[in-house]
C-alpha cells in the first residue's frame, strides 16, 4: 500500500477547520484507502458506514437516531447513495460543542455537488483525490506511472498487460454503470465513441461543432456529456484566459483526458514502446506533466487556464491567485529553448515567473524569468502554492 502523506496531512488539517469535509474523486482512485489511513491514525472514537452494505444501510434507516450519539469521527462512503444525509449533517455540523466530525466520500457527481454545497455552505470542504502522483510512487518510475496511468490497481498491477486490462474493465464499468448514474441515457457504445474521439482531441481545443457532427446530436448535448464527464473528474476542461489586449485569443477551453492510463487505453496504447511511437506522444506526455505540476502547486480548477492568440502566441499552462501569475510550457524533448510564443506570453501576460518543464534531466536558467525544468526536479525547482505565497 503506498501511503499518500499529503492528503492525509491536508485531510486533518480541513477537518481541524470544518466540521464535514468530502473526498471526492473517480471510482476505484483509492478514496476509501486514503481514508482508511486517516482512520489508523484517528486520535479519537472512529465511526464508519458503508452506504453499499445493506447491513449499515439498515443501520442508517432512522439516520438521526444512528448518527445523533456518536463522538468522534465518522466516516460515511459512497454517499451519493443518500443524498438526504446532506439535511441531517448541517443540524449535526451546528452543535456546539461539536462532538463529532463527519468524513464523507463520494463520486463527483454533479447532484452531489450541488446539494453537499447548497445544503451545508460555510460547514463543508473537498478535497479532491487524484491518481497516485510522481512523488508518491517515485520519480525513477516516471514512466510507468505514465503508461499506466495512476489509478492504484492500474499503476499497481502485475504487468502492462494487467494493467491494460485493468484499465479496459474500468472503462466498460464506467459507461455502462456509472454514467447513467450521473444522468447520461446515451448506450453505452455510443459513449464509448465519444470518449474516444474525446481521447483523440487529447491537448486540443474544444470544437462542440465537430463533436455533434459526428453524433448527430446538438452542440448544446456534446456539451452535457463533457461536462458530466468533467463533473466524474475523468476530463479536465483547461479553461482559455482572456486578456485585455488587442489582440484575438482563444474562448474554448481545452480537453485532456484526466488520467494517462485511460487515454493510453481509449488509444489502444499497451506498452511503452507504442507510446514513444505514438502521433499522440507529445499530447500524452504535455496531459501529463501538467497534472503533475497542478498536483504539486496544489491549485484548484478555478486557478488553472490555458492562454491562446489566433496569431500562434500560446501558454500551455497559466496559474494565477490574486496577483501572482505563472506561466508553464510542456515539452517533450532534453533542452528546450525559448521560442517567440514564449516572450510574448511572458511579457503580455506580466508572468512572475515562467517555467518550461521537460523531460531531461537538468534544470538551468535560459533568461532572467524563464527556466527549464526538469520533471524530475518538480518537487526542488517548484513551490506549492499555500494562502502564505500569495
Amino acid at each position: 500500500m503506498i501511503q499518500r502523506l499529503d492528503h492525509l496531512a491536508r485531510l486533518r488539517a480541513l477537518l481541524a477547520e470544518y466540521p464535514v469535509a468530502a473526498i471526492l474523486g473517480a471510482r476505484q482512485v483509492g478514496k476509501t484507502t486514503l481514508a482508511d489511513q486517516l482512520k489508523a491514525s484517528w486520535q479519537t472514537p472512529v465511526h464508519q458506514f458503508d452506504l453499499e452494505r445493506q447491513s449499515d444501510l439498515a443501520r442508517l434507516a432512522d439516520a438521526e437516531l444512528a448518527l445523533e450519539p456518536l463522538k468522534g469521527l465518522v466516516v460515511l462512503d459512497e454517499i451519493q447513495r443518500m443524498p438526504d444525509l446532506f439535511a441531517l449533517l448541517r443540524v449535526l455540523a451546528d452543535r456546539r460543542p461539536l462532538p463529532a466530525r463527519f468524513l464523507v466520500l463520494g463520486s463527483a457527481a454533479p447532484e452531489l455537488l450541488r446539494q453537499g454545497n447548497e445544503t451545508l455552505a460555510g460547514r463543508l470542504t473537498t478535497h479532491v483525490l487524484n491518481g497516485l502522483s510522481l512523488r508518491e510512487v517515485g520519480f525513477s518510475n516516471q514512466n510507468r506511472r505514465w503508461l499506466r496511468g495512476g489509478f492504484p490497481r492500474a499503476y499497481l498491477a502485475a504487468s502492462d498487460g494487467a494493467s491494460w486490462d485493468w484499465r479496459e474493465d474500468f472503462i466498460d464499468t464506467f459507461l455502462e454503470r456509472d454514467l447513467p448514474q450521473l444522468g447520461i441515457r446515451v448506450g453505452a457504445s455510443t459513449m464509448r465513441r465519444f470518449f474516444t474521439m474525446l481521447a483523440h482531441y487529447h491537448g486540443q481545443v474544444w470544437n462542440a461543432a465537430q463533436f455533434a457532427r459526428n453524433f448527430g446530436v446538438s452542440n448544446a448535448s456534446v456539451r452535457r456529456y463533457l461536462d458530466i464527464l468533467t463533473s466524474a473528474l475523468v476530463v479536465r476542461q483547461l479553461q482559455p484566459w482572456h486578456e485585455n489586449l488587442k489582440k484575438r485569443q482563444v474562448k474554448s477551453p481545452k480537453i485532456y483526458l484526466s488520467d494517462s492510463g485511460m487515454l493510453h487505453a481509449l488509444l489502444g496504447i499497451t506498452e511503452f514502446r507504442e507510446l514513444e511511437a505514438h502521433p499522440k506522444l507529445g499530447a500524452s506526455w504535455e496531459g501529463f506533466a501538467m497534472s503533475q505540476v497542478i498536483e504539486r502547486l496544489g491549485v484548484r480548477p478555478h486557478e488553472c487556464y490555458f492562454w491562446a492568440t489566433h496569431t500562434g502566441a500560446e501558454l500551455d499552462l497559466l496559474v494565477t491567485r490574486g496577483m501572482k501569475r505563472q506561466g508553464f510550457e510542456f515539452k517533450r524533448t532534453s533542452a528546450p529553448a525559448i521560442t517567440k510564443s514564449m516572450r510574448i506570453a511572458a511579457e503580455d501576460l506580466g508572468l512572475s515567473r515562467f517555467f518550461v518543464v521537460h523531460a531531461g534531466r537538468h534544470s538551468y536558467d535560459l533568461s532572467g524569468k524563464i527556466r527549464a525544468v526538469a520533471l524530475s526536479d518538480l518537487m526542488t525547482e517548484i513551490t506549492p502554492w499555500s494562502p502564505a505565497t500569495q
